[in-house]
């Protein structure tokens, strides 16, 4: 592994305090270069026993997110993101699977604020019944995460103001040598 910075480590540290869920999006595209790092971002992922256990529906038509987010529960930001990315789980292995997709929800979320893309997880109810009847994704596959992309408005700050760091402090969650 390579070790070598080519930026400070509190800039690192930085992006990931500042990664939070977004669900308010401004129209313009998700550039195909960025959608392509994000999504090999995920490729990169680990998983156990590195059996890479995704695939990914990338949904750019925002009609088509709102037919999915309508016959899944009714009311959903989703259909508001610019683009998604459904993860298709192979579900042979579910129970670590379901940490597999933590992680990588993870990343590709990373990889958006790296960018400077605001993104959410938005999850599917009933095992993607609907999405996976819409996307033509097999029954035996696994659909419950979508992550949803793109900018954040320009007045996104101004609309909602940042509450105060709602975080316990290290010394409260922080035991050294024994509980």
């Amino acid at each position: 592994m390579d070790n070598s910075t080519d930026t400070d480590p509190a800039d690192k540290i930085a992006l990931l305090k500042r990664l939070h869920q977004s669900r308010q999006f401004g129209p313009d595209p998700v550039p195909a270069a960025a959608l392509d790092d994000i999504l090999d971002v995920g490729r990169w992922t680990g998983s156990g026993m590195n059996r890479q256990p995704w695939e990914f529906v990338v949904v750019q038509d925002r009609a088509l997110l709102q037919t999915i987010a309508t016959a899944e529960n009714g009311e959903s930001w989703l259909p508001g993101a610019v683009a998604a990315i459904v993860i298709v789980m192979n579900g042979a292995l579910p129970e670590i699977e379901t940490y597999d997709e933590g992680r990588l929800t993870e990343r590709l979320l990373l990889a958006a604020a790296a960018y400077g893309l605001g993104g959410g997880i938005w999850w599917y109810k009933d095992d993607g019944a609907a999405a996976k009847r819409l996307l033509g994704i097999p029954d035996e596959h696994r659909v419950r995460t979508a992550v949803g992309l793109g900018y954040p408005p320009a007045a996104a700050g101004a609309a909602r103001p940042k509450k105060p760091a709602a975080r316990r402090p290290l010394s409260e969650l922080v035991h050294q040598d024994h509980y």
